[in-house]
């Protein structure tokens, strides 16, 4: 997936497998999300698939594919329709600990997987949106 690679004129989209590859990642993670005890309550009842759908239709625009996601819902603004959600530590990563397992199914090459998992964490890094609490040690000190 470098420049120089014979892919170069390739998009992520197609490198990765096409729509076929985003249907299976999206569905593989949903597919855990609905037994979770985190994620799950997030969720109003009937929404998994609308969300499962609106997730693999945003992937596959970001990396380069249909352009489905922005023709229904205009421009992405992850943070803002994050926000009603709340986001600690401890939803990102059980976020990132069941899609990983589904991005581990899908038999990607070792570059294309770690291109997009270096995306996933930071997209989920971004959409924490109670900070965790400082640790004692960190704090500034005090004479007293």
């Amino acid at each position: 997936m470098s420049p120089a690679s014979p892919e170069a004129d390739s998009t992520p989209y197609e490198l990765f497998g096409g729509g076929a590859f985003f249907t299976s990642l999206v569905h593989a993670f949903y597919e855990r999300v609905a037994e979770d005890p985190i994620l799950r309550p997030m969720y109003p009842p009937g929404d998994l698939a609308p969300a499962e759908r609106r997730l693999r239709m945003f992937l596959e625009q970001y990396w380069g594919g249909p352009t489905t996601y922005d023709a229904e819902r205009g421009h992405p603004r992850l943070r803002m329709r994050h926000a009603s959600y709340p986001i600690d530590s401890v939803a990102r990563d059980r976020w990132l600990s069941l899609m990983h397992e589904a991005l581990a199914e899908q038999a990607l090459a070792q570059e294309a997987e770690r291109v997009l998992w270096q995306y996933l964490v930071s997209a989920a890094f971004a959409m924490q949106n109670i900070p965790d609490e400082m640790p004692a040690s960190a704090l500034p000190m005090t004479e007293d």
